[in-house]
């Protein structure tokens, strides 16, 4: 299977089946996408795939064949990414443990919606969870990153 993985192709003979989530941190060594619950409802281990936001642990690798997977590692290599940039000015995380999922599922978001509202916020975080409810710290900087907040 070939799969390119920010920006650089790559070959995959394992087990079809085996998660991408896996094939990112075991066999490549990109641990910034962390496994939180194995179904696709945490959020921890979101990485953009053809630039939709999507839950690498539910994702087997021969969906993954073909398409373009970029990880936190791989969003901006020195980390000025605007939500990145704007994750670090507001000191949005706390533990950390699930910030490189909330910041993929934020890129992709202003991607998608340069502008968005409360809503918009709302119905695209809803499905990362951060167990220390750093809630209010990511819209902040979800809007600082889109130019709307402080």
């Amino acid at each position: 299977m070939d799969i390119t993985v920010n920006g650089q192709a790559r070959s995959f003979e394992g087990d079809p089946e085996m998660p991408l989530l896996w094939y990112l941190r075991d066999e490549l060594g990109l641990t910034g996408a962390k496994f939180g619950c194995g179904a696709g409802l945490c959020g921890a281990c979101v990485v953009h795939i053809d630039g939709v936001a999507s839950f690498s642990c539910v994702t087997p690798m021969t969906v993954a064949e073909g398409t373009q997977v970029v990880t936190i590692e791989g969003l901006s290599p020195d980390g000025t990414h605007p939500v990145q940039a704007a994750w670090q000015q507001l000191n949005v995380a706390q533990c950390g443990y699930c910030q490189a999922g909330q910041i993929m599922q934020a890129a992709a978001l202003l991607a998608e919606t340069p502008a968005p509202t409360d809503a918009d916020i709302d119905a695209a975080m809803s499905q990362n969870i951060c167990r220390c409810g750093t809630y209010p710290r990511i819209r902040a900087a979800i809007k600082r990153a889109a130019g709307q907040g402080a």
